[in-house]
């Protein structure tokens, strides 16, 4: 185990998951509507768990992140491995390249796709920042965009083409400019400790919080970080704590990954009202809603990466 002082990303989540209480037992797709925490309810919609891509070994085949490009292909931050691998929407694996550490990645408003790197601390010495590469390239290859990012985990772009970076040790989002260039006094006014998962939504940045035994999602105004406000707590016993982990916009509700208990969580971001849309995952990461991709519809199905390697289906409705 390394020190806490490095352990961020994949590892934090671990750790968390390990001292709250473990990860959660593997459930079949045929199970994923069984008990649900305390304090949720299940949601009304049935949802059905398909595996798109099966899993090598938990943990070590740990698939961190994803995004669409909204051009046919399925990027996945393969953080374990070291890689950026390119999905087609049937399964088949279409490109690969290295990267080290990749954690959040993001398609920008100009159509390049973003992804943090220098996750894993295992390799963190190397340092860490956000690359970029074109989703449309024969061989798509990253380049540099921004260095000198320690500690970061999950992404997100606003339509403006702003960059906000969550620390999971740490206490602020940071903010990147369209041109590289860190604004400082936003990140010191959003000041979040232990964020994980990052979504825009029109004017506001929503964050998952993975370090408060309260399992808080908050809402944080673009123009105004300051005026954040915590939209619900998921967790009102601390030794259930959800751990929770990245997030996406559905349907107008958020859906939030809880890693430690293998589940999606439905939140309305007005109300706070939350249900357990699905259960029975393994380790989950990321959830993203699939856009330009194939026959899939992105108003009943999402995907999502697990720790166990896997990439999964979840179909609503």
């Amino acid at each position: 185990m390394t020190k806490v002082g490095r352990a961020t990303g994949w590892a934090a989540a671990l750790l968390a998951a390990l001292v709250v209480g473990g990860t959660p037992t593997p459930v079949a797709a045929s199970e994923a509507r069984g008990a649900t925490s305390p304090g949720l309810t299940s949601c009304p919609e049935p949802a059905r768990v398909n595996v798109f891509r099966e899993g090598g070994v938990p943990l070590l085949d740990w698939r961190e992140n994803l995004e669409f490009d909204g051009h046919g292909t399925l990027w996945v931050s393969h953080i374990t491995g070291h890689r950026v691998e390119g999905y087609a929407p049937d399964g088949t694996l279409k490109a690969s390249f290295p990267l080290n550490g990749p954690g959040g990645i993001r398609r920008g408003p100009d159509g390049f796709m973003y992804v943090n790197y220098g996750v894993n601390p295992l390799t963190s010495a190397l340092g860490g920042g956000i690359a970029r590469f074109d989703p449309a390239a024969a061989n798509p290859r990253p380049e540099t965009f921004v260095t000198g990012l320690s500690g970061i985990n999950g992404l997100a772009v606003d339509a403006a083409g702003n960059f906000y970076v969550s620390r999971e040790l740490a206490t602020g989002i940071v903010k990147i400019r369209p041109d590289g260039t860190k604004d400082e006094a936003w990140t010191r006014a959003a000041a979040v400790f232990g964020s994980n998962g990052l979504e825009v939504v029109g004017d506001q940045l929503y964050a998952s919080v993975i370090t408060s035994t309260s399992s808080p999602v908050v809402s944080i105004p673009l123009a105004d970080p300051a005026a954040r406000r915590t939209v619900t707590e998921l967790s009102p016993n601390p030794f259930d704590a959800k751990v929770l982990d990245d997030l996406t916009t559905f349907g107008g509700d958020l859906v939030v990954a809880s890693f430690r208990d293998g589940e999606l969580v439905r939140v309305d971001p007005e109300t706070g009202r939350s249900c357990v849309l699905a259960t029975g995952l393994r380790m989950p990461c990321s959830v993203r809603v699939p856009r330009g991709f194939g026959d899939h519809d992105p108003l009943r199905e999402l995907f999502v990466t697990e720790a166990s390697g896997r990439i999964v289906r979840v179909t609503v409705g």
